[in-house]
């Protein structure tokens, strides 16, 4: 490992993860490499909203510069905070009652926030096309409209709360029915297919100033060679160039095994970061994440910096105060309301 004791002033171009409910030695001194810039947290790492606080604080202190703390956190089967966090409803739900959505983002980014995790990689863009059972209703609906719509409102209410957002997983991973944390999916649709469905939610949020990006660990076999994490042409072709998008692009989880026909754990960040990522996640594998932090150039991009440091959330009230609130207790209320009418 790498070890540097002076003061570092910016953030790494990895995201890792920790394997319990505090930090062991080691993983002080992984967190404190030069190249960490992020730490995602899992259900494995969570106990209760006190001990999560302070893990995060844990985390903050092993590090001598900036590290963001992320989680996922959309809500239905994808909700890694449980116990002391409002259980959030599925996104297909929204549909039946839209105006809980804007409510929902509010609600999930805040209660993080007040334990000072930056951001959860959510909404999801994808558009379900009924094949898709890894994505399915973690997708706000079937028609990329309705999907816009809907998944506008939930980033609204992440700001309001303070929480910069990241749509996933682009260019869309509904249409295809294979699991990527699995297997490579391939998706045998051209261009103008996806142009004209799954783009349209992420064109429409990038417009609206789309902080963060999480592309899919597909194969589009009709547009390009590489899964759409690995390539120039979407990341800088569509995404930067014709979408116009100039947020952070994170990698998907480069231990799936949509990533590894890429090549070994080195190979894959650094192609991902050469076709346009700004982070890659490396996670559920502690030696890979070793070898892709000691294998990586050390290096600063001023561009990158000024990208990821608008993930940073903005910290207001702690939990005490978040729940004294009316407008978290009304939130909580509306919420469990309508997932107690919908589920």
């Amino acid at each position: 490992m790498i070890k540097n004791s002076k003061k570092r002033q910016s953030f790494g171009a990895v995201m890792l993860d920790i394997a319990g409910t505090t930090l062991a030695d080691s993983e002080r001194e992984i967190i404190n490499h030069p190249n960490t810039g992020a730490v995602i947290l899992f259900a494995r790492n969570y106990e209760n909203p006190e001990q999560i606080t302070a893990l995060i604080q844990e985390i903050r202190a092993a590090r001598e510069s900036d590290i963001l703390i992320a989680v996922d956190q959309e809500g239905g089967r994808v909700q890694r905070f449980q116990n002391g966090f409002t259980l959030l409803p599925p996104a297909a739900l929204y549909e039946n009652e839209s105006k809980i959505t804007e409510i929902a983002g509010w609600l999930m980014a805040a209660e993080l926030l007040a334990v000072g995790v930056d951001f959860s990689f959510a909404p999801v863009l994808d558009v379900d096309a009924g094949v898709s059972a890894i994505i399915g209703n973690r997708a706000f609906a079937q028609q990329a409209e309705k999907v816009t719509r809907l998944a506008s409102e939930f980033r609204r209410g992440m700001l309001r709360a303070g929480m910069a957002a990241t749509g996933k997983h682009f260019p869309g991973h509904g249409a295809v029915a294979l699991d990527s944390h699995l297997t490579l999916p391939i998706d045998e649709r051209d261009l103008d297919a996806i142009r004209n469905a799954d783009l349209q939610p992420f064109r429409q949020l990038i417009d609206e100033g789309l902080e963060g990006i999480m592309p899919a660990h597909v194969l589009y076999s009709q547009i390009d060679t590489q899964p759409a994490g690995f390539s120039n042409f979407w990341l800088q072709q569509i995404l930067r160039k014709e979408l116009g998008f100039n947020g952070v692009i994170f990698s998907d989880d480069l231990s799936m095994e949509g990533a590894a026909s890429v090549g070994d754990f080195s190979t894959r960040a650094k192609i991902a970061l050469e076709a346009g990522c700004d982070m890659v996640l490396v996670c559920n594998n502690p030696a890979a994440a070793i070898q892709v932090l000691d294998t990586l150039p050390i290096e600063t991009n001023p561009h990158r910096q000024q990208r990821l440091q608008k993930m940073r959330g903005k910290f207001t009230v702690n939990r005490q105060q978040l729940q004294v609130s009316k407008e978290w207790q009304q939130a909580v209320f509306l919420v469990q309301d309508f997932t107690k009418r919908y589920i």
